[in-house]
């Protein structure tokens, strides 16, 4: 499959809020379909999300942010590592979610 991909990305409620969305986004994103290429796609077509899901400047994941890929938590992956296929080809969600810290 050649670029550019449509990803499908869930967001947790309040940032669908912020954003101004329902359900899913759908992002054009070309070659590689990585964390780093959903986010900066995310952040320019929802400039209010800037700063929510990493840090302005490093980049960096929130602490309290978790990101799955076809059923597997890949939070800790390398940003520039390529998602699975069936995300990349819209198959399944990019999900981000609003982990909950606590017993």
């Amino acid at each position: 499959m050649s670029g550019p991909y449509s990803i499908r990305v869930v967001l947790p409620q309040h940032l669908r809020t912020l954003s101004g969305v329902d359900g899913e986004v759908t992002l054009c994103i070309d070659k590689p379909v990585t964390q780093s290429s959903v986010l900066d796609a995310l952040e320019a077509t929802y400039p209010m999300l800037c700063g929510t899901l990493r840090d302005h400047v490093t980049k960096h994941r929130r602490p309290k942010v978790r990101f799955f890929a076809n059923q597997e938590d890949v939070t800790h992956a390398s940003p520039d590592a390529p998602l699975p296929d069936v995300v990349a080809s819209g198959k399944q969600p990019f999900l981000i979610i609003g982990a909950i810290a606590g017993g």
